[in-house]
């Protein structure tokens, strides 16, 4: 019997576009799941999961990320250096004022795939704390 095949992207047929998203008085949590979204291709009719059908994220102004609640006071970051009593932790608020791209990219990078796709998906990640970005000559999207 035949039916209608399910199409499978290939990795050299996809078009990849650039997006940008202004972080500016948005809730971190929206923000990444948006750009997660993006990353893998799940918002693209071609999605396929062993493929990266992704398209490339910039994310300006993170130094201007909303949080609800008292996530900034509350809420954690914790790695452990793998020494004995080697367990390091730091607020939000803390990574917020040290390097607020670093917060973006934590959260963004936990929704992705564990694994060599999703560590490719995660290159195709930018953040800057300010308004300014070097990516103008890809022309990319105001998403909103």
């Amino acid at each position: 019997m035949l039916g209608t095949r399910s199409y499978m992207a290939k990795g050299e047929e996809v078009k990849r576009k650039w997006y940008v998203i202004d972080a500016t008085d948005k809730h971190l949590g929206r923000l990444a799941v948006q750009a997660a979204r993006i990353l893998m291709g799940k918002d693209k009719p071609t999605y396929t999961p062993h493929v990266d059908t992704g398209d490339c994220v910039v994310i300006v102004n993170a130094e201007k990320i909303g949080l609800t609640g008292k996530k900034l006071d509350q809420e954690t970051f914790k790695h452990h250096t793998g020494y004995m009593g080697g367990l390091r932790s730091e607020t939000y608020k803390e990574v917020l004022e040290r390097k607020p791209e670093h917060l973006i990219e934590r959260v963004i990078k936990g929704m992705l795939p564990k694994t060599k796709l999703g560590r490719d998906m995660y290159r195709k990640l930018k953040v800057y704390a300010g308004p300014e970005h070097p990516h103008a000559a890809q022309q990319p999207e105001e998403l909103k």
